[in-house]
């Protein structure tokens, strides 16, 4: 055993107080401090003299806001130290370079570097190396710590063949979880890395078992990609989107604890809420508008509307009227229609634009003529020809203006408008399917959540969607064909990074395969990672939710646990759960840590008054936000992407009964736990978790 940097016999974990290794590593832990601190109060004197020198304050304040809230973002929380590793590179004796690695770079008042970011290319060795492969260095160190106080570390003398336990490294991942996700920096394992330093340009899918880090890695990956290609990543922005509002509220600190702000997070429905969302679709109708072949049913409906030209157009310029023959009009309309209907959406004329280039080809026409009998129109001339009342009329005729949602209500409610756009698309079942009577009006209709990416997909055939450099989408199995288009439209000609795990598809839509999925993002191509090294999940929980995968995807390897915990599992039948429920939770509840019970979505009242009535009263989360009380009551169709530090599932049977892909639901129930999972069964569980 090594007390000293310089011993090189074995791996150390030291908890002495009067260790000199502990002791100037606190030293080191104070003078980062110091650091960071002056760092704050120069970025603060810079934009106070910027202030008081008179520059526009808006411009004052985006000089400093982005610098400001990052350091403001690292300094808020005590629990979150300046580092929390150490690489030394050279001979074990001789000379070499030491840099500690936290979540930001710190440097002193002279600019030396007292801290390197996790993201520089100088720490990729702290994450990446082995005995077998020390690339350059002759020590990694971690640290431990308790309440921002530096506690312990750990020495891995990779140059003499030496790795660690990991036994600071399961005491980070079990550390009791509270509140919002924490970010992962400390504990990334190499093949986790090597996702999160994937180029920009690289599109990656990753296949990610329970408790594998998939969504941690997708959000490192983002924080990394931004502090790599910044000045790129500014211009077009980085998008997260999750599955629902408790899931982004719950993963809502991570890029801020890791340094980055500037980062829009939404779900598919916030990205598509183009109309008022107060109906709910049957499935199999939410099913069919989430099909691709409902693009083409839109882009029909949208550019099958614009007539033929039927007479001459007189176009005024400059005093004088110009005649534009139909023939001519035709031939205009034709060429901007075939422009309209290119594959590319790159090189595609959206509708909109189309209108202005047909009202723009008239006045140009009128602007030929003119010249060509020895005028010279200007451009403002021109731009007012093309604006003019006879030009809009000829217009609103031909190629009228169109609103994306009464479009698609009148799809929707007008059977001779949707024969006519689905033709040969969808047969007459699936057609009366879509039907249903017409509102009073546009804004009086009973939007659903399906009908609401429609508009979306029109709403982008009228004009073109802004698009981000890199899009990140979680529980990706579950998009419909049409969401993944209203995420594409978003991409623009970006890269993407695709997290999901095929066994954990709930959707009716979810494919059994990523191809399809990638395929409707626009990005086929992408290569599928898998990760199948399971940190979070113990591996007794692990083992009994894997029993479920050769009914819910056969085709999945099943993931294994780095760690074990022969206590972390209790199964037990029960005739009714009130008195069962009360006794588990309260001796949960009665531990440090997040508790979460997990029942059927129509049992979360009852489950929540039965505890109340035990006085235990837990927080009921819901899809607008997690709740901050360490005991919640969890909708099944909500848990996906949580974890608690210990899950009680009550009524296993009710959860699986309540929707076609319940045994899908179920596995993503079951693997929710970071330490314990209980399980309360009144009726018969599955026959895979029977044995």
């Amino acid at each position: 055993m090594s007390a000293t940097p310089t011993d090189t016999t074995a791996t150390t974990t030291t908890h002495t107080s009067t260790d000199p290794v502990l002791a100037a590593e606190r030293a080191h832990l104070v003078l980062a401090a110091d650091c960071l601190a002056g760092m704050r109060a120069a970025a603060s004197a810079v934009v106070d003299a910027v202030v008081d020198a008179g520059v526009d304050a808006w411009a004052s304040e985006r000089l400093g806001a982005a610098r400001a809230e990052r350091l403001r973002a690292l300094a808020a929380d005590p629990g979150v130290p300046p580092f929390f590793g150490r690489t030394d590179t050279g001979a074990p004796h001789g000379a070499g370079e030491t840099f500690h690695i936290g979540r930001r770079h710190v440097r002193d008042a002279a600019g030396r570097p007292v801290v390197i970011d996790w993201r520089a290319p100088m720490s990729r060795p702290f994450y990446r190396a082995t005995a077998a492969d020390p690339q350059g260095l002759v020590r990694r160190r971690r640290f431990g710590f308790s309440g921002g106080e530096l506690t312990s570390y750990e020495d891995e003398l990779l140059a003499a063949g030496q790795e660690g336990d990991g036994a600071l490294l399961r005491a980070e991942i079990e550390r009791p979880r509270s509140g919002p996700m924490r970010d992962i920096v400390a504990t990334i394992q190499p093949e986790q890395d090597e996702i999160v330093r994937a180029p920009l340009a690289e599109s990656v899918c990753v296949q990610g078992a329970p408790g594998t880090g998939k969504t941690a890695v997708g959000l490192h990956r983002a924080a990394y990609l931004l502090y790599t290609h910044g000045g790129q990543l500014a211009r077009t922005g980085v998008l997260v989107v999750g599955p629902n509002r408790a899931f982004l509220r719950y993963i809502e600190q991570v890029l801020p604890t890791l340094g980055e702000v500037d980062v829009d997070q939404t779900t598919v429905a916030e990205l598509t809420a183009h109309v008022p969302v107060r109906a709910q679709d049957a499935p199999d109708v939410a099913v069919l508008k989430g099909d691709a072949r409902m693009a083409q049913v839109l882009e029909r409906a949208l550019w099958g509307a614009i007539a033929k030209p039927a007479d001459d157009v007189l176009v005024p310029l400059a005093g004088r009227r110009y005649r534009v023959p139909v023939e001519r009009l035709k031939r205009h309309v034709d060429d901007l229609r075939r422009r309209g209907r290119v594959a590319d959406d790159q090189q595609r004329l959206h509708y909109a634009a189309g209108r202005e280039r047909l009202a723009l080809l008239l006045a140009e026409d009128a602007r030929r003529q003119k010249e060509e009998s020895g005028g010279s129109p200007t451009d403002a001339e021109t731009r007012r020809a093309a604006r003019s009342a006879e030009v809009r009329a000829f217009c609103d005729v031909v190629w009228p203006a169109r609103d994306p949602a009464a479009l698609v209500a009148a799809l929707l409610s007008d059977p001779a408008v949707l024969a006519r756009a689905a033709r040969g698309v969808l047969d007459d079942d699936e057609q009366a399917l879509l039907l249903r009577l017409p509102a009073r009006s546009v804004r009086a209709t009973a939007w659903t959540a399906a009908d609401a990416v429609l508009v979306d997909e029109a709403a982008g055939l009228v004009e073109r969607t802004a698009g981000y450099g890199h899009v990140v989408v979680d529980e990706a199995q579950d998009l419909s064909p049409m969401q993944c288009r209203a995420i594409a439209r978003r991409l623009a000609a970006g890269s993407l990074t695709v997290l999901g795990d095929l066994a954990q598809a709930t959707s009716p839509w979810s494919p059994a395969e990523w191809a399809p999925t990638l395929a409707g993002l626009g990005r086929p191509q992408t290569a599928v990672r898998p990760l199948t090294r399971g940190y979070r999940v113990p591996g007794e929980v692990l083992d009994y939710a894997n029993r479920l995968l050769p009914l819910i995807a056969p085709g999945l390897h099943p993931a294994t646990a780095v760690r074990r915990d022969p206590g972390a599992l209790e199964v037990r039948p029960v005739a009714d759960l009130a008195g069962p429920l009360a006794e588990v939770v309260g001796a949960l509840a009665a531990a440090p840590g997040s508790v979460g019970v997990v029942c059927a979505d129509d049992a979360v009242a009852r489950v929540a008054r039965l505890l109340a009535d035990a006085g235990l009263p837990a927080a009921v989360l819901s899809d607008d936000g997690a709740p901050a009380d360490r005991v919640a009551v969890v909708p099944a169709s909500l848990v996906k992407g949580l974890e608690f530090d210990a899950v009680v599932v009550a009524d296993p049977a009710a959860i699986v009964a309540a929707e076609p892909r319940g045994l899908n639901r179920l596995y993503v129930v079951l693997t929710r736990a970071v330490s314990t999972l209980v399980v309360l069964h009144r009726d018969d569980l599955p026959v895979p978790l029977t044995g």
